[in-house]
Protein backbone atom coordinates (compact mmCIF):
# COMPACT_ATOMS: atom_id res chain seq x y z
CA UNK A 1 0.00 0.00 0.00
CA UNK A 2 0.80 3.37 -0.53
CA UNK A 3 0.18 7.67 0.56
CA UNK A 4 1.44 10.27 0.32
CA UNK A 5 1.32 13.29 3.35
CA UNK A 6 -1.16 16.05 2.67
CA UNK A 7 -0.65 19.29 2.15
CA UNK A 8 3.36 18.30 2.59
CA UNK A 9 4.63 21.91 1.05
CA UNK A 10 2.68 23.09 3.83
CA UNK A 11 3.50 21.36 6.11
CA UNK A 12 7.39 21.86 5.10
CA UNK A 13 7.04 25.87 4.90
CA UNK A 14 5.57 25.55 8.60
CA UNK A 15 8.01 23.34 10.30
CA UNK A 16 10.38 25.63 8.25
CA UNK A 17 9.18 28.95 9.50
CA UNK A 18 8.28 27.89 13.25
CA UNK A 19 12.39 26.93 13.63
CA UNK A 20 14.42 28.87 16.18
CA UNK A 21 17.71 30.65 15.37
CA UNK A 22 18.86 27.65 17.82
CA UNK A 23 16.98 24.93 16.68
CA UNK A 24 20.40 22.76 15.63
CA UNK A 25 20.64 22.58 19.27
CA UNK A 26 17.57 21.90 19.89
CA UNK A 27 18.06 18.90 18.13
CA UNK A 28 21.17 18.26 19.73
CA UNK A 29 19.14 18.46 23.24
CA UNK A 30 17.52 15.52 22.12
CA UNK A 31 19.79 13.63 21.21
CA UNK A 32 21.24 13.54 24.45
CA UNK A 33 17.97 12.67 25.54
CA UNK A 34 17.78 8.82 23.48
CA UNK A 35 17.64 5.92 24.64
CA UNK A 36 19.97 3.03 24.96
CA UNK A 37 18.91 -0.79 24.25
CA UNK A 38 16.39 -2.76 26.43
CA UNK A 39 18.64 -5.06 27.65
CA UNK A 40 16.14 -7.83 29.50
CA UNK A 41 13.88 -7.61 26.04
CA UNK A 42 17.41 -8.85 24.59
CA UNK A 43 18.02 -11.13 26.83
CA UNK A 44 14.65 -12.52 26.75
CA UNK A 45 14.86 -13.47 23.55
CA UNK A 46 17.97 -14.59 23.38
CA UNK A 47 16.47 -17.10 26.33
CA UNK A 48 13.44 -18.01 24.32
CA UNK A 49 15.98 -18.56 21.05
CA UNK A 50 17.64 -21.53 23.08
CA UNK A 51 14.15 -23.39 23.49
CA UNK A 52 12.74 -23.49 20.25
CA UNK A 53 13.17 -26.86 17.92
CA UNK A 54 16.54 -26.17 16.50
CA UNK A 55 20.37 -26.70 18.04
CA UNK A 56 21.21 -22.41 19.00
CA UNK A 57 22.46 -20.77 16.51
CA UNK A 58 21.90 -22.85 13.75
CA UNK A 59 19.57 -19.91 12.32
CA UNK A 60 22.74 -17.25 12.82
CA UNK A 61 22.17 -14.10 11.46
CA UNK A 62 18.68 -14.44 12.21
CA UNK A 63 18.70 -14.78 15.66
CA UNK A 64 21.50 -11.90 16.54
CA UNK A 65 18.73 -9.76 14.36
CA UNK A 66 15.91 -10.87 16.40
CA UNK A 67 17.78 -9.73 19.27
CA UNK A 68 18.72 -6.25 18.03
CA UNK A 69 15.15 -6.00 17.19
CA UNK A 70 13.68 -6.82 21.02
CA UNK A 71 16.51 -4.45 22.19
CA UNK A 72 15.44 -1.19 20.25
CA UNK A 73 12.07 -2.64 20.42
CA UNK A 74 12.28 -2.31 24.64
CA UNK A 75 9.60 -5.35 24.34
CA UNK A 76 9.56 -9.47 23.56
CA UNK A 77 7.87 -11.18 22.02
CA UNK A 78 8.74 -8.46 18.74
CA UNK A 79 5.85 -7.18 16.84
CA UNK A 80 6.07 -6.60 13.07
CA UNK A 81 2.71 -5.74 12.02
CA UNK A 82 2.87 -2.67 10.60
CA UNK A 83 6.24 -1.93 8.94
CA UNK A 84 6.73 1.69 6.74
CA UNK A 85 8.96 2.89 4.30
CA UNK A 86 9.60 6.10 4.23
CA UNK A 87 10.80 8.00 0.77
CA UNK A 88 12.16 11.44 1.26
CA UNK A 89 12.14 13.38 -2.28
CA UNK A 90 14.23 16.51 -3.00
CA UNK A 91 15.65 19.05 -5.45
CA UNK A 92 19.21 20.22 -5.14
CA UNK A 93 20.77 23.20 -6.71
CA UNK A 94 24.05 21.40 -7.64
CA UNK A 95 22.50 20.00 -9.99
CA UNK A 96 22.88 22.60 -13.10
CA UNK A 97 26.35 21.64 -13.19
CA UNK A 98 25.29 18.55 -15.30
CA UNK A 99 26.85 16.04 -12.44
CA UNK A 100 23.29 13.30 -12.90
CA UNK A 101 22.80 11.21 -16.21
CA UNK A 102 19.05 12.41 -15.69
CA UNK A 103 17.67 16.30 -15.49
CA UNK A 104 16.51 17.45 -12.34
CA UNK A 105 13.23 17.41 -13.19
CA UNK A 106 13.10 13.77 -13.27
CA UNK A 107 12.90 13.80 -9.53
CA UNK A 108 9.00 15.10 -9.80
CA UNK A 109 8.44 12.47 -12.70
CA UNK A 110 9.72 9.30 -9.88
CA UNK A 111 7.65 11.17 -7.33
CA UNK A 112 4.77 11.08 -9.77
CA UNK A 113 5.22 7.47 -10.38
CA UNK A 114 5.34 6.43 -6.89
CA UNK A 115 2.06 7.96 -6.70
CA UNK A 116 0.99 5.57 -9.32
CA UNK A 117 2.55 2.53 -8.13
CA UNK A 118 4.86 2.05 -10.56
CA UNK A 119 8.72 2.16 -9.17
CA UNK A 120 10.39 -1.16 -7.52
CA UNK A 121 9.80 0.39 -4.09
CA UNK A 122 6.33 0.05 -4.93
CA UNK A 123 6.55 -3.38 -5.96
CA UNK A 124 8.37 -4.33 -3.35
CA UNK A 125 6.36 -3.06 -0.29
CA UNK A 126 3.01 -5.07 -2.19
CA UNK A 127 5.24 -8.26 -2.22
CA UNK A 128 6.26 -7.85 1.99
CA UNK A 129 3.51 -5.92 2.97
CA UNK A 130 4.81 -2.90 3.78
CA UNK A 131 3.36 0.49 3.51
CA UNK A 132 4.94 3.08 1.29
CA UNK A 133 5.00 6.61 2.70
CA UNK A 134 6.58 9.51 -0.04
CA UNK A 135 7.56 12.49 1.56
CA UNK A 136 7.99 15.35 -1.44
CA UNK A 137 10.42 17.67 -0.05
CA UNK A 138 9.29 21.08 -1.42
CA UNK A 139 10.25 19.83 -5.33
CA UNK A 140 9.65 23.62 -6.83
CA UNK A 141 12.31 24.79 -4.50
CA UNK A 142 15.64 23.59 -5.10
CA UNK A 143 18.80 23.67 -2.46
CA UNK A 144 21.03 26.30 -3.07
CA UNK A 145 24.28 25.49 -4.99
CA UNK A 146 26.58 24.32 -2.63
CA UNK A 147 29.63 25.74 -4.82
CA UNK A 148 28.08 29.39 -4.19
CA UNK A 149 26.57 28.91 -0.52
CA UNK A 150 25.21 26.69 1.81
CA UNK A 151 22.35 24.52 0.68
CA UNK A 152 20.42 25.23 3.11
CA UNK A 153 19.69 27.94 6.23
CA UNK A 154 19.96 26.36 9.40
CA UNK A 155 16.49 27.42 9.82
CA UNK A 156 15.25 25.53 6.59
CA UNK A 157 17.75 22.19 7.51
CA UNK A 158 16.48 22.04 10.91
CA UNK A 159 12.76 22.56 9.89
CA UNK A 160 13.28 19.67 7.48
CA UNK A 161 14.61 17.06 10.15
CA UNK A 162 11.65 18.69 11.97
CA UNK A 163 9.37 17.36 9.00
CA UNK A 164 11.11 13.69 8.62
CA UNK A 165 10.23 12.90 12.20
CA UNK A 166 6.71 13.07 11.66
CA UNK A 167 7.38 9.84 9.57
CA UNK A 168 7.97 8.00 12.82
CA UNK A 169 4.03 7.63 14.22
CA UNK A 170 2.02 5.49 16.85
CA UNK A 171 1.86 2.18 15.72
CA UNK A 172 4.63 1.46 13.39
CA UNK A 173 6.99 -0.97 13.85
CA UNK A 174 9.95 -0.70 11.99
CA UNK A 175 10.98 2.00 9.36
CA UNK A 176 12.91 1.38 6.00
CA UNK A 177 14.43 4.72 5.21
CA UNK A 178 15.36 6.28 1.23
CA UNK A 179 15.29 8.77 -0.84
CA UNK A 180 14.64 10.19 -4.23
CA UNK A 181 16.48 13.59 -5.79
CA UNK A 182 18.53 14.05 -9.30
CA UNK A 183 22.15 15.36 -8.35
CA UNK A 184 21.96 13.48 -3.75
CA UNK A 185 24.77 11.18 -4.62
CA UNK A 186 27.11 14.76 -5.21
CA UNK A 187 25.49 16.10 -1.50
CA UNK A 188 26.07 12.23 -0.32
CA UNK A 189 29.50 11.96 -1.13
CA UNK A 190 30.91 15.77 -0.33
CA UNK A 191 28.78 15.28 2.96
CA UNK A 192 30.70 11.67 3.39
CA UNK A 193 33.85 13.53 2.82
CA UNK A 194 33.43 16.08 5.07
CA UNK A 195 32.84 14.03 7.59
CA UNK A 196 35.36 11.60 7.84
CA UNK A 197 37.97 13.42 5.72
CA UNK A 198 40.00 11.83 2.51
CA UNK A 199 39.74 12.78 -1.46
CA UNK A 200 36.73 13.71 -3.02
CA UNK A 201 37.27 11.15 -5.52
CA UNK A 202 37.64 8.19 -3.22
CA UNK A 203 33.55 9.26 -2.03
CA UNK A 204 32.18 10.40 -5.18
CA UNK A 205 31.08 7.44 -8.07
CA UNK A 206 28.63 7.53 -11.44
CA UNK A 207 25.17 7.92 -9.22
CA UNK A 208 22.71 7.36 -11.98
CA UNK A 209 25.48 6.20 -14.50
CA UNK A 210 27.53 9.20 -15.30
CA UNK A 211 30.41 9.28 -18.12
CA UNK A 212 34.07 9.52 -17.39
CA UNK A 213 33.69 13.18 -17.77
CA UNK A 214 30.90 13.76 -15.85
CA UNK A 215 32.19 12.36 -13.09
CA UNK A 216 35.45 14.43 -13.28
CA UNK A 217 33.00 17.37 -13.33
CA UNK A 218 31.10 16.45 -10.23
CA UNK A 219 34.50 15.70 -8.34
CA UNK A 220 35.44 18.93 -9.33
CA UNK A 221 32.00 19.78 -7.80
CA UNK A 222 32.68 18.83 -4.87
CA UNK A 223 35.86 19.86 -4.33
CA UNK A 224 34.77 23.34 -4.93
CA UNK A 225 32.29 22.97 -2.04
CA UNK A 226 34.35 21.81 0.54
CA UNK A 227 37.22 24.44 -0.22
CA UNK A 228 34.19 27.42 0.10
CA UNK A 229 32.92 25.57 3.72
CA UNK A 230 36.16 24.53 4.68
CA UNK A 231 35.99 26.23 8.25
CA UNK A 232 32.37 25.34 9.35
CA UNK A 233 33.13 21.36 8.48
CA UNK A 234 34.39 20.99 12.06
CA UNK A 235 30.17 20.61 13.11
CA UNK A 236 28.21 17.82 11.68
CA UNK A 237 24.72 19.45 11.71
CA UNK A 238 26.56 22.49 9.41
CA UNK A 239 28.05 19.67 7.39
CA UNK A 240 24.48 18.50 6.60
CA UNK A 241 23.18 22.07 6.16
CA UNK A 242 25.94 22.97 3.87
CA UNK A 243 26.39 20.00 1.38
CA UNK A 244 23.05 17.97 2.03
CA UNK A 245 19.22 18.51 0.58
CA UNK A 246 15.99 18.35 1.78
CA UNK A 247 15.71 14.44 1.82
CA UNK A 248 18.63 14.04 3.76
CA UNK A 249 17.74 16.62 6.79
CA UNK A 250 14.59 14.51 6.56
CA UNK A 251 16.60 11.42 6.66
CA UNK A 252 18.59 12.39 10.02
CA UNK A 253 15.50 13.84 11.62
CA UNK A 254 13.63 10.50 11.25
CA UNK A 255 16.02 8.52 12.57
CA UNK A 256 16.38 11.01 15.33
CA UNK A 257 12.43 10.43 15.98
CA UNK A 258 12.57 6.48 15.69
CA UNK A 259 15.49 6.28 18.35
CA UNK A 260 13.06 8.38 21.15
CA UNK A 261 9.94 6.27 19.80
CA UNK A 262 11.82 2.74 20.15
CA UNK A 263 11.32 2.10 16.52
CA UNK A 264 13.98 -0.04 14.75
CA UNK A 265 15.45 1.37 11.11
CA UNK A 266 16.17 -0.37 8.13
CA UNK A 267 19.22 2.62 6.10
CA UNK A 268 18.41 1.90 2.45
CA UNK A 269 22.12 2.56 0.36
CA UNK A 270 24.44 5.74 0.24
CA UNK A 271 22.53 8.79 0.27
CA UNK A 272 20.58 7.41 3.27
CA UNK A 273 23.49 5.90 5.16
CA UNK A 274 25.37 9.43 4.75
CA UNK A 275 22.39 11.27 6.20
CA UNK A 276 21.98 9.37 9.34
CA UNK A 277 26.06 9.29 9.43
CA UNK A 278 25.74 13.00 10.33
CA UNK A 279 24.18 11.67 13.80
CA UNK A 280 26.91 9.27 14.15
CA UNK A 281 29.78 11.83 13.86
CA UNK A 282 27.63 13.80 17.05
CA UNK A 283 27.37 10.91 18.78
CA UNK A 284 28.49 7.54 18.29
CA UNK A 285 25.86 5.24 19.22
CA UNK A 286 23.37 7.36 17.92
CA UNK A 287 22.83 4.56 14.76
CA UNK A 288 22.80 1.84 17.31
CA UNK A 289 19.02 1.02 16.70
CA UNK A 290 19.88 1.13 12.69
CA UNK A 291 20.71 -1.75 10.74
CA UNK A 292 21.91 -0.98 6.85
CA UNK A 293 19.97 -2.49 5.04
CA UNK A 294 21.93 -3.55 1.64
CA UNK A 295 25.42 -2.60 0.58
CA UNK A 296 25.17 -0.10 -2.61
CA UNK A 297 27.44 -0.74 -6.10
CA UNK A 298 28.39 2.96 -5.28
CA UNK A 299 31.77 2.32 -4.28
CA UNK A 300 31.97 4.68 -1.54
CA UNK A 301 29.42 2.85 0.39
CA UNK A 302 31.38 0.08 1.65
CA UNK A 303 34.01 3.22 3.05
CA UNK A 304 31.60 4.73 4.54
CA UNK A 305 30.19 1.49 6.81
CA UNK A 306 33.60 0.80 7.32
CA UNK A 307 34.28 4.18 9.39
CA UNK A 308 30.52 3.60 10.71
CA UNK A 309 31.78 0.19 12.06
CA UNK A 310 28.50 -1.36 10.28
CA UNK A 311 27.93 -4.52 8.26
CA UNK A 312 25.01 -5.06 5.65
CA UNK A 313 22.70 -7.58 5.50
CA UNK A 314 22.26 -7.86 1.87
CA UNK A 315 24.70 -7.62 -0.72
CA UNK A 316 22.54 -7.61 -4.36
CA UNK A 317 24.79 -5.03 -6.48
CA UNK A 318 21.91 -2.34 -6.16
CA UNK A 319 22.01 1.37 -6.48
CA UNK A 320 18.73 2.19 -7.05
CA UNK A 321 17.82 4.06 -4.10
CA UNK A 322 14.08 4.73 -3.13
CA UNK A 323 14.51 2.47 0.05
CA UNK A 324 14.47 -0.49 -2.27
CA UNK A 325 17.65 -1.84 -0.70
CA UNK A 326 15.97 -1.92 3.02
CA UNK A 327 12.73 -3.18 2.01
CA UNK A 328 14.64 -6.00 0.95
CA UNK A 329 16.56 -6.50 4.22
CA UNK A 330 12.90 -5.98 5.81
CA UNK A 331 11.90 -9.21 4.20
CA UNK A 332 14.84 -10.75 5.76
CA UNK A 333 13.72 -9.07 9.42
CA UNK A 334 10.28 -10.31 8.75
CA UNK A 335 11.38 -13.87 8.32
CA UNK A 336 13.46 -13.80 11.36
CA UNK A 337 10.41 -12.72 13.80
CA UNK A 338 8.55 -15.03 12.00
CA UNK A 339 10.61 -17.80 13.06
CA UNK A 340 11.12 -16.42 16.39
CA UNK A 341 7.17 -15.94 17.18
CA UNK A 342 6.41 -19.08 15.79
CA UNK A 343 8.85 -22.11 15.85
CA UNK A 344 7.35 -24.62 18.49
CA UNK A 345 9.71 -25.71 21.50
CA UNK A 346 11.46 -28.77 22.50
CA UNK A 347 8.67 -29.05 24.65
CA UNK A 348 5.55 -28.19 22.97
CA UNK A 349 7.09 -30.35 19.83
CA UNK A 350 7.78 -33.35 21.92
CA UNK A 351 11.39 -33.31 20.33
CA UNK A 352 14.29 -34.16 22.48
CA UNK A 353 16.82 -31.80 23.60
CA UNK A 354 20.31 -32.41 22.75
CA UNK A 355 22.08 -34.89 25.31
Amino acid sequence: MSAFTPNAQILLDFTMSEASANSFQEMRDIMNRFPGPDEEAMERGKDHEAILTKPFGALGHLETLNQWFCAWQGRHPPCLERPRVAVFAGNHGVTQHHISAFPADVTQQMVANFRSGGAAVNQLCKCYDAELRVYEMALDHFTNDFTESPALSESACAGAMAYGMMAVEDGVDVICVGEMGIGNTTSAAALSCALFGGAPQDWTGTGTGIDKRALERKVAVIRKGLALHRSHLDDPLECLRRLGGHELAAIAGAVIAARIARVPVILDGYVATAAAAVLHKIDSTALDHCIIGHLSAEPAHSMLLDALGKAPLLDLNMRLGEASGAVMALAILKGAVACHIGMASFKEANVHEKL
